[in-house]
């Protein structure tokens, strides 16, 4: 055994031999790199040093993205900055290549992508994959364009903020280079684009850098269009997924060499790396398009918040309705409210009306059970000799739900227990879920075969109103429908969100199964509700005609017939304070297998106060999943991210098979 051993070590000392010598004595010649690694494990969220050839000595500047070697394998990264030496006590590995001498990176997004890092529990790697698009080299050799000159003040663009209290003052601030910073309640039946153009053109001409997120690629063309009407053509840029990798990143690059300072886009466009940053806007902030779906699921909002608070930049949150998140914002003194003149605003608002009052009632008494009672329709008669009528329905399809029609248990698929419903008149029930027929159905409760409706669809709607209004054309509109319809008449069928604009405005609207938008089991049912309401009868005519089936008691639809958002807000979020819900409160879910969310809660050092709900299983999941939700007040919130940060890396080190999701403050909580 001894002599065995003694062969083994002369073999091993013959093959360190033939080994090239350490480059220990190297990092003391070359200069060294701090890159961070494409790499979204958590526990390996930190820079890593890297020698640079003299090769690249030239190149590898900060911002840069390089190959380098890691765990074996070749991975992209970015060049984070130059340091003289490194802590690492053991041999450094050398940069494989510059990618590319571009510096992609700005300082200011990488502070950025830091703060978002630690404010949602994520990972470095995981926050640059989204602010950075992908390299296309045939673009970024290309010829780079003239920077765009910044425009001339025209006093002319404040009258865009004359009717609203106090945006005279607001755009005041921007042109002196000063850092105002509002929520802002639009004002129905007007161009919403505007008073954004004329602020961003106001920040422009103080040569200071604007950038506007906005939920959908269809609010891009009419805010395009007021920017050229103030700007010019050319002076400003748009930044949106549909675009193709070359035409995004050709965009995106001229927006990081300071060729174009104004940017608008939708929800990427968040991390823009726009020059001198005077300005950031979010539209309709309370869409839930401004939630990422993506690790770490940053919010629209809060990144620009962020960049208008490190930046010393002003800041515009803006819509038809005010979240409970933006009051938050006032209730602060973080920002002040723009709210519309009293007479501007009552010279603007749709005539709102709920259907089913005590006089309707007198006069039809099947109105309260009715989903189109007898004043909906007059009132779509009489608006259809004057244009275009509006009708909104929360569903598309055509029965998306049905029932049991003797005992209205709902009906679920006998293999997964999914929902069942109608595509046509003409179909069968199938499962929502796994596609499967429903032939054969029969009630677990009474025993009944038959359905009953108990969700209605756009498609079903459309037909109703057909058959109703025979000649007349019925349009039915969905999120990918047209973004305008022509002036003439027809009833226009549209899901919240799709509803095209009109020339002049829609000459009355309907919007049906309030109930059963309110009746959602979400924390934000009422809030999104409203927002959606409010948002579809902003379209219609000034005085014309809005009837909204739906209880006149509940908060929201006083809301919306007296035209109060900010008021609706500010309830909502004394609400939320009382129940301990945001924004009041830091909350943050775990979602996973329930061993993982387990161990991760066993893993994470919490805060003191912190409040633990669950783990409860997921109803309605396509696999089996549990959800905790840990809740702290908001001053501790950052170190329950940070300690759920630590606890996630030690799992990951671990190599933990099933991942665990963690939201901060998710837009739905059901």
């Amino acid at each position: 055994m001894d002599r065995g051993n003694e062969q083994l070590a002369l073999v091993r000392e013959k093959i360190r031999a033939a080994k090239p010598a350490p480059v220990m004595s190297t990092a003391e010649t070359l200069p060294i790199a701090r890159v961070a690694v494409d790499v979204g494990l958590a526990h390996l969220d930190r820079p890593f040093d890297y020698l640079v050839p003299a090769a690249m000595d030239a190149e590898a500047q900060p911002g840069v993205r390089v190959r380098v070697r890691f765990a074996g394998q070749l991975v992209d990264g970015f060049l984070l900055d130059r340091i003289d030496a490194s802590q690492h006590a053991g041999v450094l590995a050398r940069l494989q290549r510059v990618v590319s001498p571009e510096p992609v990176l700005a300082p200011e997004v990488l502070t950025l992508a830091r703060e978002v890092a630690a404010r949602w529990s994520g990972t470095l790697a995981d926050v640059l994959r989204l602010a950075i698009p992908p390299r296309h080299a045939r673009t970024e050799q290309a010829q780079p364009p003239p920077p765009v000159a910044a425009p001339a003040f025209d006093a002319a663009w404040a009258s865009a903020w004359a009717d609203y209290e106090p945006g005279a003052a607001f755009v005041q601030a921007l042109a002196e280079r000063r850092t105002p910073r509002a929520v802002w309640a639009a004002m129905p039946g007007t161009d919403w684009a505007a008073p954004i153009a004329a602020a961003v053109a106001t920040c422009a001409a103080a040569e200071r850098g604007a950038l506007v997120v906005v939920p959908d690629a269809r609010d891009l063309r009419p805010l395009g269009a007021a920017l050229d009407a103030v700007l010019g053509r050319g002076g400003h840029l748009a930044l949106s997924a549909d675009l193709g990798p070359a035409e995004r990143y050709k965009r995106w690059l001229a927006v990081r060499r300071g060729q174009v300072r104004v940017v608008i886009g939708t929800r990427a466009a968040m991390f823009a790396p726009v020059a001198d940053l005077g300005l950031v806007v979010c539209w309709d902030d309370g869409d839930d398009l401004h939630a990422e779906p993506r690790a770490p699921y940053p919010h629209v909002r809060e990144v620009l918040c962020m960049r208008a608070h490190t930046g010393g930049a002003a800041a515009l949150f803006g819509g038809y309705a005010v979240t409970a998140e933006a009051a938050a914002l006032v209730q602060n003194g973080w920002a002040r409210m723009l709210i519309p003149h009293r007479d501007a605003l009552r010279a603007h608002t749709p005539a709102v009306r709920v259907a089913g009052s005590d006089a309707e009632l007198a006069r039809d008494a099947a109105a309260r059970a009715a989903r189109l009672p007898s004043e909906a329709w007059q009132v779509a008669r009489a608006g259809l000799a004057e244009g275009p009528v509006l009708v909104q329905v929360p569903r598309r399809g055509y029965l998306p739900v049905v029932a049991c029609v003797r005992c209205r248990t709902p009906a679920r698929c006998t293999t997964c227990r999914g929902p069942l419903g109608l595509g046509s008149s003409e179909s069968g029930a199938r499962c929502g879920w796994c596609g499967r027929g429903a032939e054969g159905w029969t009630c677990p409760e009474c025993a009944a075969t038959t359905f009953r409706a108990s969700v209605i669809g756009s498609t079903r709607t459309a037909e109703e109103l057909g058959r109703a209004f025979p000649g007349v054309p019925v349009r039915i509109v969905e999120a990918d429908g047209p973004g305008e319809v022509s002036t003439g008449p027809a009833l226009v069928v549209a899901t919240p969100g799709a509803e095209p604009t009109v020339p002049g405005g829609y000459a009355a609207a309907l919007l049906l199964d309030g109930g059963l938008m309110l009746g959602r089991a979400d924390l934000r049912a009422g809030e999104e509700t409203l927002r959606r309401w409010l948002n579809a009868a902003a379209l219609v005519r000034p005085g014309a005609p809005v009837v909204l089936m739906a209880e006149a008691t509940n908060r929201p639809v006083q809301a919306l017939v007296r035209w109060d958002p900010f008021g609706f807000a500010t309830h909502e979020l004394g609400d939320r304070e009382a129940a301990g819900f945001p924004p009041a409160v830091r909350l943050v879910t775990l979602t996973g297998p329930s061993d993982a969310v387990a161990e991760l809660l066993a893993l994470t050092t919490m805060p003191a106060n912190t409040e633990v709900l669950g783990p409860v299983a997921l109803n309605g999941a396509a696999a089996p999943a549990f959800r905790a939700v840990l809740r702290v007040p908001r001053t501790h919130g950052a170190a329950l991210s940070a300690a759920l940060h630590a606890a996630a890396g030690v799992r990951s080190a671990r190599k933990s098979g099933a991942a665990v999701r963690i939201q901060v403050d998710p837009v739905e909580i059901g």
